[in-house]
C-alpha cells in the first residue's frame, strides 16, 4: 500500500521523503545511530550493526522503552527531513511527499500543506501484514492498537488513495492529488 504509493510518486515525477528508510539508514553498518541505540539498549548490537529484530523485539510492547528509542531516532530523521527540504527549495521542487508511516500519531501533518492517505480495508491490511516475516496476529493487533483509525485518518485527509482496490484506482488517485496540488499552485503545468 503506502511503500507502492511511494513508488507511484516517484514514478510521476515526485521526490519521496521515506522516513522508515531513512530510519534503517540511521541503525544501518556506520549509521548515524548505531552507537547511541547501542549504548541506550544493550544487547541489540550485532557485527557493528544493530540488529532491527533485537530491537523489535525489546521495545514491542513497552511505550516507554519505545518513546526512549524514538528520542533518539526522531530528532535525525528531522534533520534529514529538513536537508531534504533544503535540497528540493533548491532544485526548485514544487512538490514533494513524506512517505510517513505514524503522521498523525506524531503530529507530523502539521509540517503539510495537505495529506493524502494510502488506505486499504482492514482484511486487506491483515493479508499484507500477516505475510511480513516475524508477524503475528497478535503485534498486528497491538499495531492498529497504537494508530489513529483508518476511518479518522481518510476524515482528517486532504486527498484519499485506495490501495485495496488494485493499483489503477490508487494510481488515478494520486494523479488526481499531484494535479489539484499544481492547481492550488496557480500553475497548471503539471508533469501527470
Amino acid at each position: 500500500g503506502k511503500s507502492e504509493a511511494a513508488r507511484m510518486f516517484r514514478r510521476l515525477g515526485v521526490r519521496v521523503f521515506d522516513s522508515d528508510a531513512t530510519v534503517h539508514g540511521l541503525l544501518a553498518p556506520g549509521g548515524a545511530a548505531v552507537d547511541t541505540v547501542v549504548a541506550a539498549f544493550p544487547g541489540v548490537a550485532k557485527n557493528g550493526t544493530v540488529d532491527r529484530g533485537a530491537l523489535g523485539s525489546l521495545v514491542f510492547g513497552r511505550p516507554d522503552v519505545l518513546r526512549r528509542l524514538e528520542g533518539t531516532l526522531h530528532p535525525m530523521v528531522r534533520a534529514a527531513r529538513n536537508r531534504f527540504l533544503r535540497e528540493a527549495q533548491a532544485r526548485r521542487d514544487r512538490l514533494v511527499v513524506f512517505d510517513v508511516p505514524l503522521l498523525f500519531e506524531t503530529g507530523g501533518e502539521r509540517h503539510c500543506d495537505a495529506v493524502i492517505v494510502v488506505t486499504a480495508p482492514l482484511f486487506v491490511q491483515r493479508a499484507r501484514v500477516l505475510g511480513r516475516p516475524g508477524m503475528s496476529p497478535e503485534k498486528f493487533a497491538a499495531i492498529l492498537d497504537q494508530q489513529v483509525p483508518d476511518l479518522e485518518k481518510r476524515r482528517r485527509a486532504d486527498f484519499i488513495a485506495p490501495t485495496g482496490m488494485g493499483k489503477r484506482a490508487a494510481l488515478n488517485a494520486i494523479r488526481r492529488a499531484i494535479r489539484m496540488l499544481y492547481a492550488e499552485q496557480k500553475d497548471d503545468t503539471c508533469p501527470t
